[in-house]
């Protein structure tokens, strides 16, 4: 039984299930070249369609996720969501009613579903499905949060599970807690749209310059540059109530966008990142808690945007309460074509388990590789064997490089984890500034994160013996002698985004391993494969261009070794 989740949203993508395994997930905007892609995911779907090597009317299944009024009315009108996203990633110039069209927008999202949006949303999704050659097949809707919860839940290898998820808002929930247990998943607990986090920590992201929905990491790196203060002087202090498991916004999300635009005008941009970061983290480590104690389940898993707050993570980890914690690695919007695909097997079959790895994205032959690489005079590439190329690139970078790393199947999400990465040495400030001016060209208040083999985990970190996070997903914080060592890696506050790697990705663990024959210890700096401002990079193609566009010299890409000639 084939099913295939889409999103059509923000991040747009598809996923792939037969019966308990997933087959195949990606996202629209390694396809278009748009980073965060909006529309409509056909290229993900042909692309699911293909690795699986089925036809269209092979699938019998089809779910979706999100019906609520505006997402309806995006679905109605294209042209808005396009317009929005112009808009929002500031691609236009700025209007003149910028402040009131983002008002206009926390008025409206909080609607939730209204009578006859889920047959609107329905019968235009059936109709784009129709025209793809999509044939007998039954449509399924999912809720948002729902979705988010399967992507959590049924990828953590719990028995039992507390399942939190909070993000902006999607079909009028902003926030949920389910319990998975005995094969039940059962909600307990909702959040409201208008009492919604995640649309405050958006709605400061903008505020104070930067893009929302997309900069909100950047929010949390910069909050430790500001000078500390304890709560009492949170000028955002009182904006939520927290009662239990019950959380209450203050004020409505439009009349909070102003009050957030009032008190920032008059401060500092990192203070005001500190008074979000810090009721950010307060609020949703005494949520959860409280759920665990209230529920009596201390194995928890999580999704939703929020929890791409890596900072936040590791306090929630930290909890004596917690006896171990799954983080879903796509854990925005970007994730819930493959929650909806998973939800969906659950009620038709009961599957609750389903065995996770991100590395879910497109594969290349080497016929192929090799066939781009011809095409271009300015590169020289010899053909390495697996063992050798993680030698070869280990010793490149004891001499202090920077190399781009593409290897076997794409990831699914944000993170590069070692298939399109871009590696360098974590010991290295002069690297660090190299990588950051010609290829990524971050803030210089943004850290880089480091992979390390797990058994080197204990070593660095200060590990708190509650499962190896293989996804990136949380802050560590680094032993005391290693942060002035592991410089490239480490923020200003000592904390590092660690990947910890095991034996799920072969090639890369045997790149870490030759690392550590000339360190003493498996880490590197891992960043993702791809140019500011635009997608990871998919296919061989892509990683030529960036190779040539950032006059990088050095590229290994699955066991063929890349000179750039004109460096």
């Amino acid at each position: 039984m084939y099913i295939l989740g889409i999103w059509d949203g923000h991040d747009s993508g598809a996923a792939l299930v037969r019966d308990n395994e997933i087959l195949f997930a990606a996202n629209e905007e390694r396809f278009t070249k748009r980073k965060l892609e909006i529309n409509f995911p056909q290229h993900s779907i042909e692309a699911a369609l293909k690795h699986a090597k089925i036809r269209h009317h092979e699938i019998e299944h089809i779910a979706f996720t999100t019906t609520e009024f505006t997402k309806t009315l995006e679905r109605m009108i294209p042209g808005m969501k396009e317009n929005y996203y112009q808009f929002r990633r500031r691609k236009i110039q700025k209007p003149s009613f910028e402040h009131a069209r983002h008002k206009l927008k926390y008025s409206m999202t909080t609607i939730g579903p209204l009578p006859g949006c889920g047959s609107v949303s329905s019968s235009l999704l059936r109709s784009r499905l129709d025209r793809m050659g999509f044939k007998n097949y039954k449509l399924h809707i999912v809720d948002h949060h729902t979705a988010h919860a399967a992507t959590a839940g049924f990828t953590s290898g719990q028995k039992k599970s507390l399942i939190l998820t909070l993000d902006g808002l999607g079909d009028g929930l902003s926030g949920s807690a389910s319990i998975l247990s005995n094969g039940k998943l059962e909600r307990v607990m909702a959040i409201s749209a208008r009492d919604s986090l995640g649309i405050f920590y958006e709605q400061v992201t903008n505020i104070i310059g930067m893009r929302e929905l997309e900069d909100e990491g950047k929010i949390m790196a910069m909050a430790d540059y500001s000078f500390p203060f304890t709560f009492d002087k949170n000028r955002f202090k009182d904006f939520f109530d927290l009662t239990g498991t019950r959380l209450k916004a203050k004020y409505s999300p439009s009349k909070q966008y102003d009050m957030i635009s009032r008190i920032a005008w008059q401060m500092p941009r990192e203070q005001t990142a500190y008074m979000a970061q810090q009721l950010v983290e307060g609020t949703i480590i005494k949520l959860a808690s409280n759920l665990i104690d209230r529920y009596n389940v201390g194995d928890i898993a999580v999704a939703g945007g929020l929890f791409s707050n890596v900072k936040a993570n590791m306090l929630v980890r930290e909890l004596d309460n917690v006896k171990s914690m799954h983080i879903f690695p796509h854990m925005g919007d970007g994730g819930i074509a493959l929650g909806a695909a998973l939800f969906t097997s659950y009620k038709l079959s009961g599957a609750t388990e389903f065995a996770f790895s991100p590395y879910l994205g497109s594969e290349y032959a080497n016929e192929e590789t090799e066939t781009a690489l011809k095409a271009d005079r300015s590169l020289k590439y010899v053909i390495e064997g697996r063992e050798e190329q993680c030698k070869h690139a280990a010793e490149l970078m004891a001499e202090g490089n920077y190399l781009f790393w593409f290897q076997n199947r794409m990831e699914f999400g944000p993170r590069a984890l070692g298939n399109r990465s871009i590696i360098a040495p974590s010991n290295s400030d002069e690297v660090k500034e190299k990588l950051n001016l010609f290829v990524k060209q971050r803030e210089w208040f943004q850290p880089f994160a480091p992979s390390m083999l797990e058994d080197d985990v204990p070593k660095l970190v200060e590990y708190d013996g509650k499962g190896f996070n293989r996804f990136m997903t949380s802050a560590y914080r680094l032993k005391q002698e290693h942060k002035a060592v592991e410089k490239s890696v480490a923020h200003i506050d000592g904390t590092v985004r660690a990947q910890m790697v095991g034996d799920e990705n072969k090639t890369y663990s045997n790149l870490l391993r030759a690392v550590k024959k000339h360190r003493g210890y498996g880490v590197v700096l891992n960043t993702s494969f791809n140019i500011h401002g635009q997608p990871i990079v998919m296919t061989p193609e892509d990683a030529i261009m960036t190779m040539k566009q950032t006059k990088t010299k050095y590229m290994f890409i699955d066991g063929i070794f890349v000179t750039n000639r004109s460096v």
